[in-house]
């Protein structure tokens, strides 16, 4: 497997390459029957431009959505990325065609549907494929856990969720000694290090950088603030600079003009869904549209967060409770609306205030935020920058993320923040919006997503 290691990136490219000539050629041909029209041989410099255009946004969507990354990501995924791509390449691609030849397609649609069924059949086909071929060159990799003072628990079960990937084989814990533990890492070629001390995990990284090992790190929050450091060349020693302040006037500026404009025309083109949502809140049980509740933002500040109510109307005032699987709470059109995202659109409202931003941290309430900042003050590092709808933890986490994964989140957003990562991050929540495991709630036995033991105290095993 080892000499296969060197083909892997050749063996993407490939198939790649094949997706994207597929579905060039569709287009093309779909192109020149029905939409070109009769003289379109004088013009063939045009027809390649629109061609060449058509297959420059489907790989700019595939690389932004992850429609490549065969091996990486599980089929499923991989092939919602790719039709979740082609959806909206397609649909650009027309109103693009409507508005070049003056909407006379507007009542054309039938090919662009037929070839975003072909697409889609396509892609079906490819990703089964190349899922195969790949799963037969690439077996799962068989991974040694290096663990610390902390339990490896929790990351050895997200580990068995990509058990087509990855294989934890053995856990050692770094007590047992640097001698054993280096005979296990010699015994399986990659490792996986866990949080461990910075000298003993330094140690291991220089010594599987000698020996050719392939190793894997869990980051400290000071080493996500060590990979955004600004290198600075005065003289023959390198400098990392962190000014840690936050974002810059401009960014501030920028963002903040991007979140009036943006909510503005939120606030119109999303009032018709509010109003549907609104009234089919109010007419299941009469109560209340919107829940509001105090979340935390830049600095510490409380706001009022405005969303629509998905739960019941609870009699009793009651402690905060995050939201459970199958928590019985849910109403039957607040389960709907909470599985859309639906029910975070009031905030629209907040953002126009200026209370909140469309990208940033996931604004805390500020009870739960005392009692993750209780075991680790550093969780207070996301309050940097406004509070968003969406963000960087929303997209690669989950609402149950623990609260140390999700400051980890936030921190790579805040240390590498840029105006066009905010525009990435918007484009990617539209993939997440389907996805059932982004709203999934805690446990049953959980008073809030932080794991069982709590940050220090695993035992290990």
């Amino acid at each position: 497997m080892k000499n296969r290691e060197q083909y892997k990136r050749l063996l993407r490219m490939v198939a790649s390459t094949v997706i994207v000539v597929l579905q060039t050629a569709m287009f093309a041909y779909v192109w020149h029957s029905c939409y070109a029209g009769p003289g379109a041989n004088q013009f063939v410099r045009g027809n390649y431009v629109i061609i060449a255009q058509y297959a420059l946004m489907v790989v700019c969507a595939f690389k932004l959505y992850g429609g490549f990354k065969i091996g990486q990501l599980r089929a499923f995924e991989v092939l919602y990325s790719q039709i979740l791509s082609v959806l909206c390449v397609n649909l650009l691609t027309y109103l693009q065609l409507c508005l070049i030849c003056r909407w006379k397609f507007l009542t054309n649609l039938e090919p662009m549907l037929w070839m975003t069924a072909a697409d889609v059949a396509v892609e079906l086909v490819w990703v089964v494929l190349t899922r195969w071929v790949y799963a037969k060159l690439y077996p799962p990799r068989k991974l040694l856990m290096v663990y610390g003072d902390y339990s490896p628990d929790l990351l050895i079960r997200k580990f068995d969720f990509r058990a087509d990937k990855y294989s934890i084989e053995e856990a050692v814990c770094v007590s047992e000694g640097e001698e054993r533990v280096r005979e296990r890492i010699l015994a399986y070629g990659s490792v996986i290090l866990m949080d461990i001390p910075a000298q003993i995990r330094n140690e291991l990284l220089k010594f599987c950088y000698v020996e050719n090992i392939r190793c894997y790190c869990v980051p400290k929050i000071s080493d996500i603030m060590l990979m955004s450091g600004e290198k600075i060349h005065l003289f023959d020693t390198t400098l990392l600079l962190f000014r840690n302040m936050g974002l810059t006037a401009e960014q501030r500026f920028l963002k903040r003009a991007f979140d009036i404009f943006f909510s503005l025309l939120a606030c119109v083109v999303a009032s018709p869904i509010m109003l549907i949502a609104a009234a089919a809140i109010k007419l299941t049980d009469g109560g209340p549209v919107f829940f509001t509740q105090d979340r935390l933002t830049k600095d510490g500040k409380v706001f009022r967060l405005y969303k629509f109510r998905s739960m019941r109307v609870e009699r009793e005032e009651r402690a905060y409770c995050m939201t459970r699987k199958n928590d019985d709470r849910i109403t039957p059109v607040g389960r709907l609306l909470r599985r859309l995202h639906l029910d975070e659109l009031p905030q629209i409202f907040n953002i126009l205030k200026g209370e909140m931003s469309f990208v940033g941290p996931r604004p805390e309430c500020p009870a739960l935020a005392e009692e993750y900042s209780a075991n680790f003050p550093e969780f207070r590092y996301r309050l940097k920058v406004k509070a968003g709808l969406t963000g960087y933890a929303q997209v690669y986490g989950k609402y149950n993320t623990t609260p140390y994964d999700k400051l980890k989140l936030d921190l790579t957003y805040i240390e590498n923040y840029s105006f066009l990562l905010d525009i990435k991050l918007i484009l990617l929540t539209f993939k997440v919006v389907f996805r059932r495991e982004t709203s999934e709630g805690i446990e049953d036995w959980q008073s809030n997503a932080a794991p069982e033991e709590p940050v220090g105290a695993g035992r290990g095993k």
